[in-house]
């Protein structure tokens, strides 16, 4: 995994016009762009909405100007991107309720990822049922280790209103563990 400030300098280059650095950014970012979209949407639409991600991101690199690590920049367009999806998913007829999880379990085992892809499914079902907001500040903390300094600039709000979002976050995880239901495929 790139470091944050690496990160920087190669958007700073590749907004330079630099192919290699590009390159190298993608691939630096782009495990955690997947990581996050995957844990606010669903592991079947986070391959789409990673694309969509660097599909904003690239044209504006030119522009970016290292207020903020590009990490941090990245990944605020690609919560720009998932709010985006949830509203279109919201205006559409739903076809199904559910995830297809043995469909994206196939996608990620063909890669190479099957593993990767387990802890995921994990994740989300506890993540499940959980409010947007207090996920969102849940996987940029806990999960791709940003600070809550960066998780504030991430989701655009102060800091103390992501410690609260961690806060209560971590308390609906403890209470539906309690409840279990976290546990609600071993029935089947």
């Amino acid at each position: 995994m790139a470091t944050d400030a690496s990160l920087t300098e190669l958007a700073l280059a590749a907004g330079a016009g630099d192919q290699r650095a590009l390159e190298d950014f993608v691939r630096g970012s782009q495990r955690d762009i997947w990581r996050f979209v995957a844990h606010l949407a669903s592991p079947s639409e986070a391959d789409d909405l990673t694309q969509e991600t660097y599909l904003r991101a690239i044209p504006a690199l030119a522009r970016f100007a290292a207020q903020s690590s590009a990490r941090t920049w990245l990944l605020s367009i690609a919560r720009r991107v998932v709010v985006d999806h949830i509203r279109r998913s919201y205006r559409r007829p739903r076809l199904t309720d559910g995830v297809d999880w043995e469909a994206a379990a196939d996608r990620r085992a063909t890669r190479g990822d099957r593993a990767g892809f387990e802890d995921i499914v994990e994740l989300n079902i506890l993540l499940d049922g959980i409010d947007i907001d207090r996920r969102e500040a849940l996987v940029l903390t806990g999960i791709l280790g940003m600070t809550y300094e960066e998780a504030a600039r991430v989701c655009g709000c102060p800091i103390g209103t992501v410690r609260s979002r961690v806060a209560r976050g971590r308390e609906d995880l403890l209470g539906r563990s309690r409840r279990g239901e976290d546990r609600r495929f071993d029935s089947a």
